[in-house]
């Protein structure tokens, strides 16, 4: 401990923590709020969850510079949560939050970093592109103080578009102000506390316009009483726990795959790889503390990371120094807090969904397919119609349809032939497995129950000519043999046997032995059909190939047909 203060608080790095911790600090305020109302709850939950979010995490996360704080996707699952149907929504919100920070950390526990990368580029695509569209879509009405109402977000941009004359003019001109400062200043030095220069000046102009012509744009304070003070702890609502399930956990899998692309895309202090099983659990722990010091769910933030980094972070007490000036701000500036107008807060996050939108991954998912295009359409329609915790499932479940789909086409099936000379070379299989001569074929790809059909297909057929053959098929490199994969060789030995000829079977993996064995397909083609591989490659398939032609009646092995393993 003594030698990490020591690496924290030095003169070297200390000033530059302090500069990219108050910038994301500064940058936080306005963001935590927006966040809150993204989320569809008190904007202040927003705010106390990127405090203490992110210092809660700071010290467990493998990332050195992961910032953990709400994501618009997170906000978005938390908005379709229904948690004002609850008996204590605020509660339930914080309920919430420890329920997913739970859930990360038993992901964690169990190595769950290793399966994020299962989730197709095709699914996120279209997740993160619809969630892009819902953010901006959300925020129309506070951007045009007009209330609209529909069962859906596409509905309710309808009924706002139907009605524009009922549009509040002062409140297009403060997030008009806001969206344009936000865009003139991003690409300056000002950098991130652009976001923060915008929301001050569209916040300054609400008031001008509400003092100058009596007008009524909504701001913080009308809605919630901005305390001048930080919260203190509460406990989860336990009734609230059944009913969270879902939504927790499809918040868990949101943060933990974007905290994963923090992990991978942000670089650790010592250039190491990050630990993305140990993130997970960091995200946890910062939920739970954000849940019990009534913030909303949080999680590994790309944005806030790449900005802290950007701003020449060198440790991670550049974390702590941006939960500080967070809480500085809480605590001194109240008032101005309270004046923050909902019209500013909602161009802001118009300007951070229209950003999430790339036009280029969508361009490259689809020139990986029709497949990988229908995969992430189909993710992007639901994610707008239906709510966000069951479009989460829904696209985990389109992934693993995606990864079946892909890996039961890639199984390909090929005949290794050794010449006069002993060299080998690969070919297609024959159409048939011709009469008195040996045939060895070796499958390529994924042998499980839905590649079956394919690598049937692809076997030779079985005719009245192929008598007096022997069919040698090598299944090296395969871990594990489905059933429905042993009811091919099945069905290939019984007609083959039909004819006169006879199937070997050349098996390395201890777990594929074990399978034949398990099924009665070794008994079926009895001992002497069976070869085990070894360490020494190529010596079972050889021994097989030998006992081939000798009982074809082919002298030695000039001319047959063999395997390289």
């Amino acid at each position: 401990m003594r030698h990490t203060l020591r690496r924290w608080f030095n003169r070297k790095t200390l000033g530059k923590d302090l500069m990219a911790g108050l910038v994301l600090g500064a940058e936080s305020v306005p963001d935590g709020l927006a966040s809150g109302l993204l989320a569809g709850v008190n904007p202040l939950a927003g705010l106390y969850g990127y405090l203490y979010g992110m210092v809660g995490a700071a010290l467990f996360t493998s990332s050195t510079f992961m910032a953990v704080q709400a994501t618009g996707a997170m906000s978005l699952v938390i908005a379709d949560a229904e948690l004002a149907a609850r008996p204590d929504p605020d509660r339930a919100l914080f309920t919430l939050a420890v329920l997913t920070g739970v859930a990360m950390i038993v992901a964690g526990l169990l190595g769950g970093g290793r399966l994020v990368r299962f989730v197709p580029t095709a699914v996120m695509t279209g997740f993160i592109t619809a969630v892009g569209l819902n953010i901006v879509l959300g925020q129309l009405p506070n951007l045009t103080g007009y209330d609209a109402r529909g069962a859906n977000r596409i509905v309710r941009t309808v009924d706002l578009l139907v009605h524009i004359g009922q549009w509040s003019v002062p409140a297009v001109i403060v997030g008009a102000v806001t969206i344009l400062t936000i865009v003139v200043l991003q690409p300056t030095p000002v950098g991130g506390l652009g976001l923060v220069v915008a929301v001050v000046l569209g916040s300054v102009v609400a008031v001008l316009l509400n003092l100058w012509v009596q007008a009524q744009v909504t701001v913080l304070g009308d809605s919630v009483t901005v305390p001048a003070g930080l919260p203190g702890p509460v406990l989860p609502s336990l009734g609230d726990v059944p009913t969270l399930i879902v939504p927790a956990i499809s918040l868990a899998f949101v943060g933990l795959v974007q905290g994963a692309g923090v992990s991978a895309g942000i670089p650790t202090a010592d250039g190491k790889p990050a630990d993305a099983s140990r993130d997970f659990i960091g995200q946890g722990v910062g939920n739970i503390v954000s849940g019990v010091f009534r913030g909303m769910p949080v999680g590994g933030s790309m944005s806030a990371s790449a900005l802290l980094v950007s701003a020449g972070a060198r440790t991670r007490l550049s974390l702590l120094i941006s939960g500080a000036v967070m809480a500085l701000v809480i605590l001194l500036a109240s008032v101005p807090v309270a004046h923050t107008a909902m019209p500013a807060l909602a161009g802001l996050l118009i300007v951070v969904g229209v950003t999430s939108i790339r036009p280029a991954r969508i361009a490259a998912v689809v020139k990986g397919g029709a497949l990988q295009t229908a995969i992430m359409a189909v993710t992007f329609i639901l994610t707008l119609l239906i709510p966000l915790q069951f479009a989460v499932l829904v696209g985990v479940g389109l992934g693993i349809v995606l990864f079946v789909a892909q890996q039961s086409t890639r199984v390909r099936v090929r005949q290794v032939i050794i010449d006069a000379r002993g060299r080998m070379r690969e070919s297609d299989p024959p159409a048939e497995i011709p009469g008195h001569s040996v045939v060895i074929l070796r499958p390529y790809g994924s042998l499980f129950f839905a590649s079956a059909p394919l690598f049937e297909q692809q076997l030779p057929a079985v005719t009245a000519r192929s008598a007096g053959s022997v069919v040698i098929i090598r299944l090296r490199g395969a871990e594990q043999l489905d059933l429905a994969l042993v009811e091919v060789l099945r069905r290939l030995a019984a007609s083959l046997a039909a004819v006169g000829s006879s199937l070997k079977l050349v098996v390395s993996e201890p777990e594929v032995q074990l399978q034949i064995v398990a099924s009665g397909l070794a008994d079926e083609l009895g001992a002497q059909n069976i070869y085990k591989g070894d360490e020494w490659v190529g010596r079972a398939v050889r021994r097989a190939n030998r006992d081939a032609l000798a009982s074809v009646g082919v002298p030695g092995e000039s001319g047959a047909q063999g395997e390289s393993e």
